[in-house]
């Protein structure tokens, strides 16, 4: 039987380690590399070359949606599932268009995570029904521009219109205009709802 080589990048080693213990007593599969931060999984999957990478989204150095894209230019057929804390539709879609072919959560890893690994090495995607149903849901909402969620950071921040302004070298109007613009689209009722669904869904992670 060939084993599916296994690449995990996570910078927390206890997570790694809860991984290899998930993975150790399947005859299919094989650890053969980690790494704790992007750059060293474009390096690692440079010379390993993976059947399948577990890549987390925050980390130091390279974040793993730029470590994907990175390793994707090189290695267009890499199977990348990504691991994260965050449920949200925003980072999901990213991650997917960005060239991964799985997400599930690290809260799913126990209950599927062999299933995902399985399922990306046989060349399907595989995104659990939670996150489905989140994309779904949001399917056909306009997304924030980067400039909507740089000002939205700002006022998680509890910044003023005008010191928003002052930051961004902006009008206290644009700001406004922006605010007008995000709440209509998150369907938020004020600025704190505003912040709090723009959260959830991935925009500020």
């Amino acid at each position: 039987m060939r084993q599916i080589r296994i690449l995990t990048i996570d910078d927390h080693s206890l997570l790694r380690a809860g991984i290899s213990a998930v993975i150790q007593d399947e005859k299919d599969m094989l650890v053969v590399g980690e790494g704790g931060s992007g750059r060293e999984a474009i390096e690692i999957f440079r010379s390993l070359l993976p059947d399948v990478t577990l890549m987390d989204l925050q980390m130091p150095d390279m974040n793993g949606l730029e470590a994907i894209a990175s390793i994707r230019r090189e290695h267009p057929q890499a199977r990348i599932i990504v691991l994260t804390t965050y449920g949200g539709d925003v980072l999901a879609r990213r991650a997917l268009k960005g060239g991964a072919t799985g997400y599930i959560l690290k809260s799913m890893i126990r209950r599927d995570l062999l299933e995902a690994i399985r399922t990306v090495y046989a060349g399907k995607r595989y995104i659990p029904s939670q996150v489905a149903a989140e994309l779904a849901d949001h399917y056909a909402e306009d997304e924030l521009s980067d400039r909507e969620v740089e000002v939205l950071r700002e006022v998680a921040g509890g910044l003023s219109n005008k010191i928003i302004a002052s930051h961004l070298s902006i009008t206290e109007a644009t700001v406004k205009a922006h605010m007008k613009s995000i709440m209509l689209k998150l369907g938020a009722s004020d600025r704190t709802h505003a912040v709090g669904i723009a959260t959830a869904r991935g925009y500020l992670v």
